[in-house]
């Protein structure tokens, strides 16, 4: 990427370095569950119900979900800089809000508004498809986010230690100080990608139906939003099964938490080495059995008695290497369709999946009760991996009936 397009770090007159796109993506991730250990503990600081707290997941991704549909269609009218500048600079300060709440709902308020940090991952991707064709464009989303993926990975870890040592501020302090060494670094270095402007926000908006008119692009979507649900609602029921079933301390479970990224790290690498040689189509069939399989041995485990702690964890790999098979890939697919709308196409898309993601980590806190254990939350990733199996599979079989007609 540097070789090709003449990147210069910290020189925003050229397009962005490849550190920058894994750092706004990664505090983009990192702010989704470093402090997701600190759950129980937050329960009792705000004198609350677990399923209440855990709305800092669900509402979280709602409100990420819905600024997507906002954020693709604004960047692609007035550029990729500007509204991840603003972005991170709103995020900054919805930061301090939930450090200072003294209520849950108050928290919950300015934990919605921290969703804006979705900029970071919508127009990473966008920023990918504006420099370089579909296939290298999975190569390049997959470096991309397998650099990301370390964070997510030991994110847990390091949230549940600040939490034991400092409680569970310092998680939200060290995203407020991420939020401005990226800010500062996107000022240096991003240049602008979007070179084709829209007329204006409303034509933008218009181009809509032409997105939802595709099949190609709502099969890409919906395998990519199956495919995510199944980590969505990892990380709204896994506290609650990693504290309440196996009683796991913060430390501990931010640990155990990690495992899927583990899987995921793999994945992405797979994506960037095999994407252009193999095709996304391929990777994806295969990143969605993988963790349909993975997930149907853990539950067959559990219902033989087998269960436990490492089972839950360790399978649950299978789902972060599916993910990093099925996320790069299905979203260089999605911006393809219709690769002069790649930023409404990522916001489109993303908003799609994080909504269903958002349903899913709902529906886990719900249906995890005192007596049931992990098979609420195992059946919902089960059902969620297998629709994903599904819908990739309609697309191959629409691009057989294009290539026949």
């Amino acid at each position: 990427m540097t070789r090709d397009y003449g990147v210069r770090f910290l020189d925003r007159t050229t397009p962005p370095h490849i550190f920058t796109l894994i750092l706004i993506a990664g505090v983009s991730a990192l702010s989704m569950n470093v402090f997701l250990p600190s759950l129980p503990k937050m329960t009792v600081y705000f004198d609350t119900e677990y399923r209440l707290i855990q709305l800092s997941v669900s509402a979280y991704l709602l409100c990420n979900a819905i600024l997507q549909i906002i954020v693709g269609p604004i960047s692609d009218r007035y550029g990729r800089r500007p509204v991840i500048l603003y972005g991170f600079a709103l995020f900054a300060l919805a930061t301090l809000g939930c450090i200072y709440a003294q209520t849950v709902e108050v928290f919950l308020a300015f934990r919605m508004l921290q969703g804006v940090v979705v900029v970071g991952i919508v127009l990473s991707r966008a920023v990918v498809r504006d420099m370089v064709p579909q296939d290298q464009a999975a190569s390049m989303i997959g470096y991309v986010t397998m650099g990301m993926a370390i964070v997510p990975m030991i994110g847990p870890a390091i949230g549940g230690l600040l939490d034991e040592a400092f409680g569970w501020q310092a998680n939200f302090w060290l995203l407020f100080a991420l939020g401005l060494a990226t800010l500062w670094v996107c000022w240096r270095d991003m240049g602008e990608t979007a070179t084709e402007r829209s007329t204006s926000f409303a034509a933008q908006f218009r181009q809509y139906p032409e997105l939802l008119m595709s099949r190609r692009f709502w099969g890409y979507c919906l395998a990519a939003a199956f495919g995510a649900g199944a980590f969505f609602a990892y990380l709204g029921g896994a506290p609650y099964v990693g504290s309440e079933v196996y009683g796991l301390e913060p430390g501990t479970l931010g640990i155990y938490f990690g495992a899927p990224a583990l899987g995921y790290f793999l994945g992405n690498w797979v994506s960037g080495r095999y994407s252009v040689r193999y095709g996304i189509n391929r990777l994806i069939v295969v990143g969605t059995v993988l963790t349909s399989m993975g997930l149907a041995v853990s539950l067959t485990l559990f219902y033989a008695g087998l269960g436990s702690v490492n089972i839950f964890f360790g399978f649950m790999t299978f789902v972060g290497l599916g993910n990093g098979l099925v996320m790069p890939n299905a979203n260089a697919g999605l911006l393809s369709v219709r690769p002069h709308l790649a930023g409404s196409a990522s916001g489109l898309g993303g908003a799609i999946m994080i909504g269903g993601g958002a349903a899913l980590s709902a529906l886990a806190g719900a249906l995890l009760q005192p007596g049931r254990g992990a098979y609420p939350l195992l059946w919902i990733m089960f059902l969620s991996s297998t629709m994903a199996v599904i819908c990739i599979t309609y697309v191959l079989q629409r691009e057989r009936q294009l290539r026949g007609a």
